[in-house]
């Protein structure tokens, strides 16, 4: 889903900016931008994909500097994966990429409850401007399965996913394949420089992660079922939202969160009138309040409601 934008969006270090529940990380002397793109890989259903565009290069990545794109999945939403168990289950994640530049690219799969841990993998985009389908295993190790692996029972987030554009050294220190402690372990060092060209792209579509060590056929949900899961963490509003007048005084008025959100939201709007106060109330319900009776019948647009990971 494409609830704040679906335009060319300036990735800013450890935003929301298009995609839904997909978070953007870029801290370089470069600069991309994100956005909805219709090429897709057709001939599998998909007809939307996010696209990557370098706009500002960086050939010579410092230490410390990167990009990336990524993923929070909701801890309670984990716990069948036994971590910390002597049954922790093997995962699988498959997705459809392409670029203009070729080469090994990597992604990290990130726990981080308990004991941080990190799993790194590389992977190669082998033909230019061509859609490829990439399936990672991701087996649990030792580690996993012990205390150390557990996921806490929660609404934080209990696995980040990474698709990494680019790691200076600093951060490229991991083993392909292999689960990692070291909080520095993002990516190999063989992770190719993606932001080294003005007008490199990267696109991703059909991203899934499940139990076990098979890919299953992508899971096409519908638009209502899709909205409703990605409204849990946020959602925008564009319409009037009228109030009740009381003492003469001021009015106050309320919205419905379309689903009950992982965490009370914070609130942000444009209104006419713009003298108004927003008062979250819960997972559920938020309290509008408006400082002159004369405003009864005046709305609210852009109404957008937050509790991201």
């Amino acid at each position: 889903m494409w609830q704040r934008t679906t335009a060319a969006t300036t990735a800013t270090n450890d935003a929301y900016s298009t995609l839904d529940r997909f978070k953007f990380f870029e801290s370089s002397d470069g600069a991309y931008t994100t956005e909805r793109s219709t090429t897709a890989p057709s001939s599998e259903g998909f007809t939307y994909s996010l696209k990557a565009v370098v706009t500002t290069a960086d050939a010579s990545i410092a230490a410390a500097q990167y990009a990336a794109i990524s993923q929070y999945i909701e801890a309670q939403n984990l716990q069948h994966l036994g971590y910390g168990t002597s049954s922790a289950k093997s995962l699988t994640l498959s997705f459809w990429v392409r670029s203009n530049k070729t080469g090994t690219y990597t992604i990290a799969l990130e726990k981080s409850d308990s004991t941080l841990y990190r799993y790194v993998k590389e992977y190669s985009i082998s033909t230019a401007d061509t859609w490829e389908k990439k399936t990672i295993t991701i087996e649990p190790d030792s580690q996993i399965k012990a205390s150390a692996g557990a996921i806490d029972n929660d609404s934080g987030y209990g696995i980040r996913v990474f698709w990494n554009l680019v790691w200076g050294s600093t951060f490229n220190g991991a083993t392909d394949a292999t689960w990692s402690s070291d909080a520095n372990d993002y990516a190999t060092s063989n992770q190719v420089n993606w932001l080294d060209t003005i007008g490199n792209d990267f696109y991703i579509t059909g991203v899934q992660l499940e139990i076990g060590e098979t890919a299953t056929p992508f899971e096409h949900r519908s638009y209502a079922d899709e909205l409703a899961r990605c409204q849990r963490y946020y959602f925008q509003y564009d319409g009037v939202i009228h109030g009740q007048a009381y003492g003469g005084v001021y009015t106050m008025g309320n919205v419905n969160n379309p689903v009950t959100m992982r965490a009370q939201p914070t609130y942000s709007a444009s209104a006419n009138p713009s003298s108004f106060t927003l008062t979250p109330s819960g997972k559920s319900l938020g309290y509008i309040l408006q400082t002159s009776a004369s405003n009864i019948g005046n709305g609210v647009t852009n109404l957008a409601g937050n509790a991201e990971l």
